[in-house]
Parts: C-alpha cells; structure tokens; sequence
C-alpha cells in the first residue's frame, strides 16, 4: 500500500539540527506509485540557502583542521548508523521515488559500500617530495580541503550520490550544502540523521530541500562555495558549468546519457539478453547510464530481438515490495509524459514497437522499438524511461561509429567473444566507461566514474575524489 504521511518529514539540516524554511512553507513528496503525499518538506528559498552556506563557511574553519583518524572514526560510525537504519532507508527508496525493492536494497549496500569506503579515503590525502634545483632547499607538495563543496543530487539514486558525494567532501576535510532533488527530500533528511547521530562536528553537513530552478543558482553562484558536484541533466549541467566560470569554481557534472550497446554475432546470447535487460530496464530505465541503443550484427538480429522481447515481455511489474518485481512507476507526471511522448513519436513516424507501449496505472510496459530513424525523437534524445531502439548493422565497424555518433558519452558495452575487437571497442567507444560482456549499467566506490561531452565533465570516486576535493600546495624549506 502507499505511505500516506501528512507529517512534517523533510526538514532543512543547518548547523546540525533540524528547521522550517525562513518562510515557514512546504512543498508534498508524493509517491510515485498513486502520486499520494508521501511526506512534507521544508520549502527552503535563497535566504535559507544563504544560511547554509554561511554556516558551512564558518565550520569549515575548524572542520578543516580536523584530523584524519577523527574523521575516519566519524565516517565508520556513520556507516554503523546507517546499517542499523535500513529498513527506513529502504521503505523511503520505495515509496518515495518508486524503486522496486531490489533495486532499493542494490542502491542502499552500494551506498553503505561508498561510505565505509570514504573512510578510508581521509589518511590518503597525501602530498610528496620533489627533487629541487637548489641546494638545501626541500621541497615537497601537499593537499589542502577545498572549503565548501555544493553537492546536486538527482531523485533516482539519491541515496548513492547523497552519500557519495558528501563522504567524499567531509572525508578530505570539507564542509557541505546538500541540494537533493525535490523528489527525494526524505532520503536526505535520514542522511543528516545518520551523520549527526555519528557525531560529525554540526555545520560541516546542511542540507536546504526544495526546488533547484529556485535556489540552485544561489547555492552554485555563491562566491564562498570552492567546489560544485552535480548529477543531473546536460542541460541544467551546462547552465551550473557557465554560472561555476564565473567564479572560477571547479567543478564536476555527471549528466544524462545515450548509452550504446554492441551485440556482435559470436555473442553469448545467454547471458547477453539478461545484461541487456538490466542495463535499460532496471529501475523502469530511469538511469543515466541506461543502455537506450542497441546495435546487433544482422545475421543475428531477428533471433536477437525475439530474445530481447520474449525476456523484456517477462519482467514482473508486481508490488514494489516483492523479491522479483523489476518495473515501478514513473517518478512523476512530467516524465510520463516525456516517455510516452517518445514511443508515440517514433511509432507515428514509421518505428516498430516489438513489445510495450502500454502502461499499468504509473508504470511503463518495457518497450522495444525497431526501424527507428534520424527523425524520430528517441534516436538522440535521452528518454529516462524503459524504452530501447535496436538497430542492425553490417558490421563491427558500423556498429562502432554508429556508437560514437551522438553528443553524449557516459557508459558503453560490447558483447563479443573475440578479445581483439572488444579491447579495441573499450579503447575507441567515445564514452567515459566501456564494459565487455557485462551491462552499460555499472558502479563501484573507487573507480573513476563519469562521461564526456554532453555527459559530463570530471570523474566522481575515491581516488578522483581525492584529487577534485582537494587543493594542491608546493611548500619549499630552505636548509
């Protein structure tokens, strides 16, 4: 059954503790399954983002010369804290922003996974010696935290970013203004729960809910924000990416994507079909990386798409909370509107819909088009839905260049079993991340994980992290 909760549940986290917007307004969560009030949240505005910042501002200059063993030992806690509070963060991933219960479960231990490995990032904040052309002068670099780190989170993985992207700041010693998306304000609210039960120092982690065309530009464009991490559209990328040039502010964007998948004719097809279908369908395809193009050697694209259809045709769109239910809703009417709108576009221009189309209440049939053309909305644009187009090809390298012939450049897979062509597809596929024989659709804490072009700018995980939350310094002593 939905959540019906009328409560007040999604406050503004600033200087460590729970508050009402200044305006004393709130805006409804609503689940997506009925689009019931799933909770209230704090309508934070710009004078509330001002405050935040301020605040973080002013922590940062005691949180900043934190040591490392005391912020490791908060980040451990932090984890502890969120273990024991599973079952909250779960029930919210569910009825909050739709999430089928495995797909909740996969993004809360991914989560826990990232924090446990922030805590290690704080002793590898490291610098080095550097030979020196003088004598007796020493010289070595270190790395400073930045100051305040913004970070943009997104309503499909809220809790993997939310957590990623703020362990990551506080481990190198920053402080924090959080900006989730306004539909997964209560996921945040736990977050700020978590760390403050875990004892990190009150006004490193603030946390203002609302609406990103209301208050975001307050929060990038602030003077005393050091550092910008936004997952999200390209297009609202790009407008943080002009607004950060002004400032100077560095900055990473995670963005949409158009990922393509190439099926050569040697695949396994046993386990092509299942990392195909994971890699558009989990999360009824609400995902950045979602493997939307699909590009198969012709000898094999009949018995290809019968395949595809006949597993996409299976998926279980049963109650969110069952073991094997792969389908949810939509997150909200707009994005309806947008999947339907794509399907509807290419159907009217000729494109074949092989299976879906239809929907059950808020959720969307897995859909599988074939004759889809230049014209046709769904070629190129992102759809965030479960749709994928599959197109036959003559060859490798028509597949490749097919690959590389969009503006985005997240994720990509080949499934092949000659290992020549797939290390030269890993190698040439433009994207920021290529998988052999495995679905587009993948993540860990500590690998470099981001796009180029319309995808995005910077790479997000510890290592990276490491780097982009931090400053570098040469220091020279003369002996």
């Amino acid at each position: 059954m939905a959540k019906d909760n009328t409560a007040f549940e999604a406050a503004i986290w600033i200087d460590g503790a729970p508050r009402a917007a200044r305006s004393g307004e709130v805006f409804d969560s609503l689940n997506p399954e009925d689009d019931s009030v799933y909770c209230r949240a704090a309508h934070g505005g710009p004078q509330d983002m001002l405050d935040a910042v301020a605040c973080a501002k002013a922590t940062f200059v005691t949180y900043g010369e934190t040591l490392a063993k005391d912020r490791e030992r908060w980040l451990q806690k932090a984890a502890e804290v969120m273990e024991s509070r599973k079952d909250a963060f779960v029930d919210a991933l569910i009825d909050e922003i739709g999430s089928p219960r495995k797909k909740a479960d996969f993004e809360f231990n991914k989560a826990l996974g990232m924090l446990r490995a922030a805590a290690g990032m704080c002793r590898h904040v490291t610098g080095k010696t550097l030979p020196g052309d003088y004598p007796g002068r020493f010289s070595m670099s270190i790395r400073k935290p930045r100051g305040v780190v913004a970070c943009i989170t997104p309503f499909n993985v809220p809790l993997i970013k939310g957590i990623r992207l703020t362990a990551h700041a506080l481990a190198t010693g920053n402080t924090v203004v959080l900006l989730p998306s306004e539909m997964a304000p209560h996921v945040s609210h736990l977050i700020a729960e978590v760390y403050a039960e875990a004892g990190i120092p009150a006004g490193a982690f603030n946390v203002v809910t609302g609406f990103g065309h209301e208050i975001g530009d307050t929060l990038t464009g602030h003077p005393d924000v050091d550092f910008v991490t936004f997952t999200g559209s390209s297009v609202v990328g790009q407008h943080i990416n002009e607004l950060c040039a002004r400032n100077k502010t560095p900055v990473t964007l995670e963005l949409g994507g158009k990922s393509p998948v190439v099926v050569l004719a040697d695949a396994d097809m046993s386990k092509t079909i299942p990392a195909i279908c994971h890699g558009i369908f989990t999360y009824q395809g609400q995902v950045c990386m979602g493997g939307s193009r699909i590009y198969v050697e012709r000898p094999i694209f009949d018995n290809f798409v019968q395949a595809f259809a006949k597993a996409a045709s299976s998926l279980p769109m049963g109650d969110l909370r069952g073991e094997n239910t792969i389908i949810g809703p939509i997150i909200s009417d707009r994005q309806r509107g947008r999947v339907r709108s794509h399907v509807e576009d290419a159907q009217s221009k000729g494109a074949t819909v092989v299976i879906g189309g239809g929907w059950s209440g808020n959720r969307p049939e897995p859909t599988i088009l074939t004759g889809v053309t230049e014209e046709m909305v769904v070629c190129r644009q992102e759809t965030f839905g479960p749709v994928a187009s599959v197109y036959a090809v003559d060859s490798y390298d028509e597949a490749l260049a097919k690959a590389n012939d969009t503006n985005y450049g997240l994720s990509a897979a080949i499934f092949t079993q000659d290992i020549n062509r797939a290390l030269h597809f890993a190698q040439n596929v433009g994207a920021g991340m290529a998988h052999v024989n495995a679905s587009p659709l993948h993540d860990e804490p500590h690998v470099p994980f981001g796009g180029t072009g319309d995808s995005g700018v910077g790479r997000e995980g510890t290592e990276a992290d490491l780097e982009a939350m931090t400053e570098m310094k040469w220091v020279t002593i003369q002996l």
